[in-house]
């Protein structure tokens, strides 16, 4: 059994009655569907499909995302006069860019320079946002803590800074982030250059550490679940209660092998301050960038992080 259950792409499939979940709370729309199973599905993840619960909030989140998604689709597809093929070919290199600087902070400029862009921008917002709160009262209605939302928001205090505070804070909309492909990586190496390199910026920088810090502790953490997933060491709520062969092989590995380990519970705490840090320290960063501070080389000089002497990459 061991032997066989050691292939990295081995996976137990328990297979049953697709669980519909705790009532919901009286007033509350009703679940959509009733669950089913799907092998394929259970390959990678669990198995259930559905139920779902959308609700007003979700409804106006796919609608509104649906309308954003289909309006820079169409305005992709008329930028190559509505021809199919060359709409494939140059999918990566069409953008629906934000106004010029001539417009300012003006809501809806002409339709065709940077109108599109900001009716984009509002179906969006109007979609992230009503996720964000769907997420919050779906916690609240299931007795589950705020992690979930302040993680998110975190994420949505980045799309927030790109797309309407640092905009509006520098006074144009044409500082927020295009939508496309490679003009979003332009965009990203031009504002490094514009401001004097963004690698000096700090808060850059942490963003930087939480993200490699995210993957890697998401990649212990996997690597060191699956390797005891012989010994049940996945069902994690067993091993907190009955610590069994497989939480205790875990933890003398990383002690043997790093002195010192996480449990069951700090691990997925250090992985969520990570991760939410990841976009909470970027956003500040990217927010102080033009507002703040002009030059983050001459900052770097200035504060003793870049010696004047050596070679400044503008």
């Amino acid at each position: 059994m061991f032997k066989e259950y050691q292939n990295i792409f081995t996976t137990t499939q328990v297979v049953t009655k697709p669980g519909m979940g705790i009532p919901l709370p009286a007033g509350n729309d009703p679940r959509i569907g009733k669950g089913k199973m799907n092998y394929w599905l259970g390959k990678i993840g669990n198995a259930q499909i559905g139920p779902v619960y959308l609700g007003t909030l979700g409804l106006i989140s796919l609608v509104t995302f649906t309308l954003a998604f289909c309006l820079i689709g169409l305005n992709f597809w008329m930028q190559v006069g509505w021809d199919p093929v060359q709409f494939v070919r140059q999918l990566f290199w069409l953008s629906l860019d934000p106004p010029a600087p001539s417009y300012g902070l003006k809501v809806l400029p002409p339709l065709k320079e940077g109108g599109w862009f900001m009716i984009v921008g509002f179906f969006l917002t109007v979609s992230v946002i009503s996720w964000w709160l769907r997420s919050y009262y779906r916690a609240k209605a299931l007795g589950l803590g705020m992690h979930v939302p302040i993680a998110f928001a975190s994420a949505i205090w980045l799309f927030l800074v790109l797309g309407f505070i640092r905009p509006v804070m520098m006074g144009s909309w044409s500082h927020a982030v295009p939508y496309g492909v490679f003009s979003h990586l332009d965009w990203t190496n031009n504002f490094s250059l514009t401001y004097g390199n963004l690698f000096y910026n700090p808060f850059h920088a942490l963003s930087i550490v939480f993200l490699y810090g995210s993957a890697l502790l998401f990649a212990m953490h996997g690597a060191t679940i699956l390797a005891v997933s012989r010994y049940g060491g996945e069902r994690e709520i067993e091993q907190i209660t009955d610590r069994g062969t497989a939480s205790e092989r875990a933890a003398l590995f990383w002690r043997w092998t790093m002195g010192f380990n996480a449990t069951m519970e700090s691990i997925h705490r250090w992985a969520w301050w990570f991760a939410m840090l990841t976009t909470l320290t970027g956003g500040i960063g990217i927010l102080l960038t033009g507002t703040v501070v002009d030059d983050w080389s001459e900052w770097a000089i200035k504060h003793g992080v870049l010696h004047s002497g050596g070679t400044n990459i503008r």
